[in-house]
């Protein structure tokens, strides 16, 4: 079987958020079992696993992703990654549509060689800063936010873009605070930089103390920061040691994601 790992949401090898992509053959998933067994092998924050569906009239691809610990139901990285496999190797043209746990996905590809993904909004209500949050980030929050069930994060904002750069935080003591993870964020210090907003994300509770480059948090992000700065289009930069830009679109229960990625291995699974 073959497999490949993309570097996504950057356009230059060893940056962005790296993702294993496995292309079936068949029509329907392996067990559970063996998937999982993949992800954690190929231990990066997902793997995702995509096979046709041939006659489906909603959708061409059906998608799901694992990080090594856990099946999750909404990814961002992986799904631009998937989709730039498939139009790097002429698998697909166009807009693809991916079946997956949250629904029907799109991934169009543009001239330029970027991907824009079609993700349903997270829905944001304001939360009360739980007990414990500001010492295990190391910083104390301006607000916080529930993202709602697609991806079961806290937004918590922070007062700049120094604060979330520098954080150090005890991620085990914030597993106990949201089903995934923290989104922390800020405003961008200096939007001529060519980005609006910075993030970074921790989500323990799925086998990742720090993810580099998360699309997901981006259906939270995007809406967050363009209620806050009038603004519909903006770019997202998550200031991991690997960092990406995300481009982002609100338009209603929609988000428009945008990226680019880059393919750094092919190769096959033997087990």
């Amino acid at each position: 079987m073959r497999i490949r790992i993309v570097d996504a949401f950057t356009d230059r090898p060893f940056a962005g958020n790296p993702a294993g992509v496995l292309l079936l053959d068949s029509d329907t998933f392996p067990d559970d079992a063996r998937l999982q067994r993949i992800a954690a092998e190929v231990n990066l924050s997902e793997t995702a696993f995509a096979h046709r569906l041939p006659g489906d009239a909603a959708a061409d691809w059906a998608l799901r992703w694992f990080t090594p610990t856990t099946e999750v139901d909404m990814c961002g990285h992986a799904t631009l990654a998937t989709a730039h496999v498939l139009h790097s190797t002429g698998t697909a043209t166009g807009t693809v549509r991916f079946s997956a746990r949250c629904g029907v996905l799109t991934a169009t590809a543009h001239d330029d060689g970027s991907i824009t993904l079609d993700f349903p909004t997270s829905p944001l209500t304001p939360a009360t800063v739980p007990d414990g949050v500001a010492a295990a980030l190391g910083a104390e929050p301006v607000s916080v936010l529930d993202t709602g069930p697609h991806i079961g994060d806290l937004l918590v904002e922070l007062a700049d873009e120094k604060t979330v750069r520098g954080l150090s935080p005890d991620v085990r003591a914030l597993a106990r605070h949201s089903r995934r993870g923290i989104i922390a964020t800020a405003a961008a210090e200096d939007p001529a930089r060519g980005y609006d907003y910075v993030s970074r994300c921790f989500f323990p509770n799925v086998g990742i103390d720090e993810d580099p480059v998360t699309g997901s948090a981006h259906t939270a992000l995007a809406p967050f920061w363009s209620a806050r700065l009038g603004q519909g289009d903006l770019t997202g930069l998550q200031a991991s040691t690997r960092s990406g830009l995300v481009r982002t679109s609100v338009r209603g229960d929609r988000t428009l994601l945008t990226g680019t990625a880059v393919t750094v291995i092919d190769g096959e699974l033997l087990a």
